[in-house]
């Protein structure tokens, strides 16, 4: 049975925290400065996100939504980025965040994301 994510947003700090299985024990993947990602590595699956400077991550661009790449990814095992890579894709997180890539070359792939969905209480 598949509960819906639990938001609790911090107005103090703008920080944004959503729990899939809250209470859950986790390991934090730093996927940039602004998203930290706790995941349940035997489990292979998500725990939570946490978003820092949240109303910088759902600023309006000029262009479409506003991406982040996912610069922590450079600093894990090819294992662990690859099982981050299929959480990412993968419900419940999938449902908040996109995965896309930027390719600034033919031979160069940097992963980014982009926040999809947006509590209603959130948004201001």
């Amino acid at each position: 049975m598949e509960t819906r994510p639990k938001f609790n947003y911090d107005e103090m700090s703008d920080t944004l925290y959503v729990s899939f299985k809250p209470g859950k024990k986790a390991t934090g993947i730093e996927l940039n400065e602004h998203i930290l990602l706790r995941i349940d590595q035997d489990k292979r699956e998500a725990i939570g996100i946490t978003f820092f400077e949240y109303s910088l991550l759902v600023q309006k661009a000029d262009f479409g939504p506003r991406s982040f790449p996912l610069t922590g990814l450079e600093q894990l095992s090819t294992e662990v980025r690859e099982l981050v890579l299929d959480i990412l894709q993968s419900e419940p997180v999938r449902e908040i965040l996109a995965l896309s890539t930027y390719t600034p070359t033919y031979s160069e792939a940097v992963p980014i994301v982009f926040l999809r969905s947006v509590p209603a209480p959130l948004v201001g």
